[in-house]
Order: structure tokens, then C-alpha cells, then sequence
């Protein structure tokens, strides 16, 4: 066993640490103009962490983590050099730096290339409350674990556990470029995790569940997530086959979040400018039904994705990437954009926040509403083209009928085109999945086709 009080450690000096951060990428910004830079971009980061994994009631895995990193972007007019390093002492920066020079001289000119636009850099920098330090207390994380699989190994239909985690994690970032914007992000993050095994032999079932929050404070009890983990677990079990058809869908939340994560695949920049999307050219487009709104929301306090400003410094809005069903816009970094022609929509680096608005009903009363077909809990495979738009995967769930769960169900395949599939949403719930950047209710769509036996 691991002395928790060998790996105890204090909450890191914020202020101070992006202080640091903020030296090295000026530094790394002056030392690219000595060497002849027209401009230069830099990402300097601290990740402080703590992840603790146990199994059957024993400590299995016990990390402790505090690793920096710095990325620096230069460019000699339209050729674009990039570098990293792990060390953040002067020498190593400077090291760096150089080897992003070099790498510049031999690329290809590309007038795609340079820093986002100075006027759309943030100059607002809100508190969006996302600092919520503890101290890394090995010991109390080693208990939240034990306590998260303890509560879902008291019930008697799980016969393992695949083991349950704790898991404390800091973040500070500086990015900085050429044209003065120095700008500083800060983060925590918690989470709690239960993997469980139910049955034997081939009637054995696995599932899992989890908690991620911001704050410690606003994690669920460790006990409620190993006792969800566990009813979840013990619902698969007398899983059953069904014949092949075509039937609704519904998509539990945690899944139906992936299904619109394809959508902003599909609509972001390098995807679009490749010629490699279904959804090419459909701005202004009704993709969804009218009803349909999907936001993106950066200033959330305690959001998952909450970010004043993207990863070239371009100050996030508000927006709806769809209103309507119709699709306002596309996921837009500043080199995409000017690819396509267009302008960046602060979206280097992701989405933030992406909020589907739920309807007026509960998952149940989508069942009921479904009458007959399948509530879709896992997904499994790669069997998703953005290209084609083309969806094949593996799943397992409920089969509903008279609109109440049946049995579970596995070893079946679902399949249709993104296109049909998202002009097919009939309605989103309310059960809405907040732990996610991309957070929406289930959602139920009018058909697919269901390969089964």
C-alpha cells in the first residue's frame, strides 16, 4: 500500500504558476522575433492530477501527476514552423523555439497560414467560477474510490467488479501570440467512476456508471454512483435477441450526445475544407425538424467547455449553430476559415458548451410515445462515415413495447444515414446530461433499421 501522505499535496498558487506560464510564452514570442518571425503563437500549460483505481476492495493504481508543457507556432511570412517541449526552463524554451524555426524554413508557403484576426481577440474576461482547487489528498480520493465500489458490490445481482476510480485534476493555461494578447485559463475537475460485472459465463453483463463536476462539492455521493452502476449493471441481465426490422430509436442521453458530436464533425473546418463532409455547403439548410435548436453557451459558470476565449485568443458568443432545424453555421478555426473563405467562429479547439433544448417530456413518457422499439444505451464500433454520412454500429439497450421496457437486449446493429436520421428526431427529452460539453436528453428517432437475429 502507498503512504497517501507521500503523494499529499497542496493546492498549486494559481496566480503565481500563470505568472510562470505567462514569462515563459513571452519569452518563447521575443526569442521567435530575434530569430526573424513575422509572427509567433504560443500555449504554455500546468496539469496537476491525481487518479486513484481500485478493485475488489484494494488499491490497484495510484497516479500522481504535475506535468508541463509548452507549444509554440512561428512563422516566416506564410510558412509556418511548430514545436513543443515538456520543460519550461529559459534553455529549453529557447531550444524550442529554434526547432520550430527550422522546421519553417522547409515547409510549404500556405497563405492560409497566420495568427487569428487582432480584432476579434478577447479583451472580456469573465469569471465563469471554474477554480475549485482541493488539496490532492491521496487518502480521501483512495476512500471516495472504495466507497463508489463497496455501494455498487452490495448488491446482490453482481457477481465482479471491473473497479471503480476517483480521479482530482488542476489545469492552467497561457496562450499568448505576436499581436499582445496574452490570455489565462484556469480549471478543475472531478470524477468518480464504477465498472461492475453481473452474472456468469455466457449470461455475464458489464456496465458502468459515473459522476464529473467542476466542483468537489457538486459530485454526487461516491455510494449513489456505485449503486447506479450497479442497477445498471443488474438490468442487462436476460439479455435477449430480436428479429431484424425497422423500429424507433430512442438514445439515452449519454449516447445521444455522440450523435450530435457526428453533426459537429461534420460541420468543422478541416472536415469541410477537404471535401471530406455529408454536410458540405448546407449552411442555411433545415437539417432538423423546425423545432430543432442546438446552442452553443461559452460563458456557463462551471461548464465542462466554458472558455472565454478559443485556443487563438478569438472572444466566444453565444450563438445557435441550428435555430429552426436550419443550420446557421459551421465549427470554424481562423486557418479553416480562411480556407473556406470565411470567417473563424472561436471555435479553434472545439465547441463549448453545445446545448441541445430538450422538449416537454421525460424519458418514460418517449417511450410511451415510441410504443414499439428499441431505447438505445450502448453503442459500440467505428461504423460511422462523415463522409457519406452512412451509421452502422453495434448496440445493446431495451426493447419497449406498450411503451414499458421488455428486456434487455445485445448483439444487434443499428443502422441509417446521419441525414434521415436527423430530419427523423421526433422529440429530446428532459433528461438532459449536464456532465458533458455536448449536453442534451435522450432523443427519440422515427426509424431505423435494427439488425438482429
Amino acid at each position: 500500500m502507498v503512504d497517501a501522505a507521500m503523494v499529499a499535496q497542496d493546492v498549486p498558487d494559481r496566480d503565481q504558476e500563470l505568472s510562470k506560464l505567462a514569462e515563459s510564452a513571452e519569452a518563447a514570442i521575443e526569442h521567435a522575433r530575434s530569430l526573424g518571425a513575422s509572427n509567433s503563437e504560443v500555449s504554455a500549460s500546468i496539469q496537476f492530477g491525481l487518479n486513484v483505481g481500485v478493485r475488489l476492495g484494494e488499491v490497484e493504481t495510484l497516479e500522481h501527476s504535475r506535468d508541463r508543457g509548452l507549444e509554440i507556432s512561428v512563422y516566416f511570412g506564410d510558412c509556418k514552423g511548430h514545436a513543443s517541449s515538456g520543460d519550461l526552463r529559459p534553455e529549453s524554451v529557447r531550444s524550442c523555439v529554434e526547432k520550430a524555426a527550422d522546421i519553417a524554413r522547409f515547409t510549404q508557403a500556405d497563405k492560409c497560414n497566420g495568427l487569428a484576426p487582432a480584432e476579434r481577440m478577447a479583451t472580456h474576461f469573465p469569471d465563469l467560477d471554474l477554480w475549485h482547487p482541493q488539496p490532492l489528498d491521496a487518502g480521501a480520493t483512495m476512500g471516495r474510490a472504495l466507497e463508489c465500489e463497496a455501494a455498487g458490490l452490495d448488491n446482490p445481482a453482481i457477481t465482479n467488479s471491473d473497479g471503480a476510480s476517483a480521479s482530482v485534476g488542476f489545469g492552467l493555461n497561457v496562450y499568448a501570440n505576436s499581436e499582445g494578447f496574452v490570455g489565462r485559463r484556469d480549471g478543475t475537475r472531478y470524477g468518480q467512476s464504477c465498472v461492475l460485472v453481473a452474472g456468469e459465463a455466457e449470461t455475464m453483463q458489464r456496465d458502468y456508471w459515473y459522476d464529473s463536476r467542476r466542483a468537489y462539492d457538486d459530485l454526487e455521493a461516491a455510494s449513489a454512483t456505485g449503486h447506479e452502476a450497479a442497477r445498471r449493471t443488474a438490468l442487462r441481465l436476460g439479455a435477449k435477441k430480436i428479429a431484424t426490422c425497422e423500429v424507433p430509436i430512442l438514445f439515452a442521453p449519454e449516447v445521444a450526445s455522440g450523435l450530435i458530436g457526428h453533426l459537429i464533425g461534420a460541420i468543422s473546418g478541416g472536415a469541410l475544407y477537404r471535401k471530406a463532409s455529408f454536410l458540405m455547403d448546407s449552411a442555411g439548410q433545415r437539417l432538423f425538424p423546425d423545432w430543432m435548436r442546438i446552442s452553443e453557451r461559452p460563458f456557463l459558470p462551471r461548464g465542462p467547455g466554458s472558455t472565454s476565449f478559443d485556443a487563438e485568443g478569438v472572444a466566444t458568443h453565444d450563438r445557435d449553430i441550428v435555430s429552426g432545424g436550419v443550420l446557421n453555421g459551421y465549427v470554424l478555426g481562423s486557418y479553416s476559415a480562411r480556407r473556406l473563405g470565411l470567417e473563424t467562429t472561436a471555435n479553434a479547439g472545439g465547441v463549448h458548451n453545445l446545448a441541445v433544448e430538450s422538449g416537454e417530456h421525460t424519458a418514460p413518457e418517449l417511450m410511451r410515445q415510441m410504443a414499439a422499439g428499441l431505447l438505445v444505451t450502448e453503442v459500440m464500433g467505428q461504423g460511422v462515415s462523415i463522409v457519406t454520412g452512412d451509421y452502422s454500429r453495434g448496440a445493446s439497450g431495451f426493447w419497449i413495447e406498450n411503451g414499458e421496457i421488455q428486456h434487455p437486449v445485445d448483439e444487434v446493429t443499428i443502422a441509417g444515414n446521419l441525414k434521415d436520421m436527423f430530419m427523423g428526431i421526433e422529440a429530446v427529452g428532459t433528461d438532459v446530461n449536464d456532465r458533458s460539453n455536448i449536453q442534451t436528453g435522450s432523443i427519440l428517432i422515427n426509424k431505423m433499421t435494427l439488425a438482429g437475429s
